[in-house]
């Protein structure tokens, strides 16, 4: 299917994108995987390349491309590879955006070059081993001391735990108020910050999932991002970018998973013919093709919203909900068609079932996004 919202530079950024990925990615996707971490080089190679937070102001280094198709293209490209351990756009579209919107003068100054020469890689620490979704839930503590933060407490399932330099960590600053919460920026070596294993999980193995402790870690005040009771707002702010950068990387791993399966059914015999000759397997196909395109037209048309400010928590919240469901039906039916093959880690398709499934999960469940878009519905 024709794309439309794409123009030639963003065709040109593409081959570009692509082009690295070729050369410093997928040649050490299977040494990554095995050592459960991506290299630190990459993240450097990829800011020689101007390919984090690309759209910074010059000021900074970046390049003032304020045009969210250059973050979607960059989704599509990690996710046709199947690459889960170099989190760029956790790094980019995720985490950089706390920092220019909420972070002042001087701490733009302070890390955003680093940030975008690939110097400094950065994680976001929301969740906890009691709260998840729940974010008034959660338990860390930061107690105001006059020139610092005393901050304790703990998180999991932290993507790019052991790689990051800075944490924008998110923590309780009113015993009394359970939305009052800051962000705070860690630093890796402050006294305190404690990094512990790296998490086994069903998938993403290069992706170095960690658990991180907080005791009596010293904050500089000069290390809070914006108003220190404000960060639950700032958090559901960012929320909406989050799950469409979720949303382009889950329709892109469909289709994927989509092509991974028509190439072994058209080689794959069965009966004396080829598996993609039975009705069956025509039939699941053409759903999934349907499926996949209608996901992408909407994904786009969210994208295009996004640059002009219009798009919103609900209408993110549908993008992710759908694109995630879509994906995992597609790898589900992939594995399915591939048979016993299907099962083998070797082939392609097994290790995007196990990739996907996380999909449904982080960044807000699936549950989580149906009531979002319910509480919209205004019943």
């Amino acid at each position: 299917m024709q794309r439309i919202h794409f123009e030639t530079e963003h065709s040109l950024f593409r081959e570009s994108f692509r082009s690295f990925l070729q050369k410093e990615v997928i040649p050490n996707q299977e040494r990554w995987e095995e050592a459960g971490m991506v290299d630190r080089e990459v993240w450097v190679k990829a800011g020689e390349m101007g390919f984090l937070l690309p759209w910074a102001d010059e000021a900074y280094g970046g390049l003032g491309i304020k045009d969210f198709r250059y973050e979607q293209i960059m989704s599509e490209e990690l996710a046709y590879i199947n690459e889960p351990g170099f989190m760029l756009p956790l790094h980019s579209a995720l985490c950089g955006p706390y920092i220019t919107e909420y972070g002042n003068e001087e701490q733009k100054q302070r890390f955003l070059p680093a940030i975008i020469r690939g110097e400094c890689i950065l994680a976001v620490a929301m969740t906890e081993p009691g709260a998840g979704s729940d974010l008034a839930g959660m338990r860390t503590s930061a107690v105001d001391k006059g020139d610092h933060y005393l901050l304790n407490g703990s998180k999991t399932y932290i993507s790019n735990g052991l790689l990051s330099d800075l944490v924008i960590v998110a923590a309780k600053t009113d015993p009394d108020n359970k939305h009052a919460m800051g962000l705070f920026l860690v630093e890796r070596g402050m006294l305190g910050f404690e990094r512990g294993r790296k998490l086994k999980k069903l998938g993403m193995h290069s992706q170095d999932t960690a658990e991180l402790f907080f005791n009596d870690v010293k904050v500089p005040k000069a290390n809070l991002l914006g108003d220190g009771k404000a960060g639950f707002i700032y958090l559901m702010q960012m929320l909406a970018q989050e799950r469409l950068t979720n949303a382009c990387g889950a329709v892109a791993g469909a289709e994927a998973a989509f092509q991974a399966t028509m190439e072994y059914v058209k080689e794959r015999k069965a009966f004396g013919r080829a598996v993609a000759d039975f009705q069956n397997t025509r039939f699941k196909l053409a759903e999934m093709r349907t499926q996949i395109d209608v996901a992408q037209v909407f994904v786009d048309r969210c994208v295009m919203d996004h640059n002009e400010k219009k798009l919103t928590a609900e209408v993110a919240a549908e993008a992710k909900l759908f694109t995630t469901e879509l994906l995992g039906r597609v790898v589900d039916e992939g594995v399915q068609l591939h048979g016993g093959a299907g099962y083998m880690w070797e082939y392609p398709i097994c290790r995007m079932y196990a990739n996907a499934r996380i999909q449904r999960i982080f960044a807000g469940t699936s549950e989580i996004m149906k009531e979002i878009i319910s509480r919209g519905l205004k019943l």
